[in-house]
């Protein structure tokens, strides 16, 4: 569902953009939230020397972010409340090597108290798209009592 069919959706993209925005690691990283709707989330980042590793792949840890942070944007999504990884598990399927990484996250189950998101991480050479990585994410909800106990520097 875009956000052009979901009214009710629109204040919670904005509210979601804004707070991506004032997340240091996404700007160190250079990742950008590039498609947003309800119950899905894609992040991407471009290749640069600062995020490959010794063979010049992109570092796992990149893509592990990726799948942390594009899951959790995901569930916040879906019921329009802030969320924390609980936990995931990524497999990591083919060298991530290319000029882009795209990580597309879309909820599975929504829950009240937890979720369940799905990613699947792509590798961009040549404008053709390389499966290499997949994962599958809890994700705790937060109600607004459990957010202001949390100190936020962002």
């Amino acid at each position: 569902m875009s956000v052009n069919n979901d009214s009710e959706f629109v204040p919670i993209a904005m509210r979601i953009r804004d707070s991506v925005a004032r997340q240091g690691f996404m700007t160190h990283i250079g990742a950008e939230l590039s498609e947003l709707t309800r119950g899905t989330c894609t992040l991407a980042v471009d290749r640069r020397p600062e995020l490959l590793q010794q063979h010049g792949l992109f570092h796992g840890g990149v893509t592990a972010f990726l799948v942390d942070n594009a899951t959790t944007i995901a569930a916040a999504t879906s019921r329009g409340q802030s969320a924390l990884t609980a936990e995931y598990k990524l497999n990591l399927l083919s060298p991530a090597i290319g000029e882009r990484l795209i990580c597309r996250a879309r909820v599975i189950k929504p829950g009240r108290q937890v979720a369940v998101v799905a990613a699947d991480v792509f590798c961009v050479t040549d404008g053709v798209e390389k499966h290499t990585a997949t994962a599958l994410a809890s994700i705790a909800m937060l109600d607004e009592k459990a957010v202001a106990r949390i100190p936020s520097p962002a």
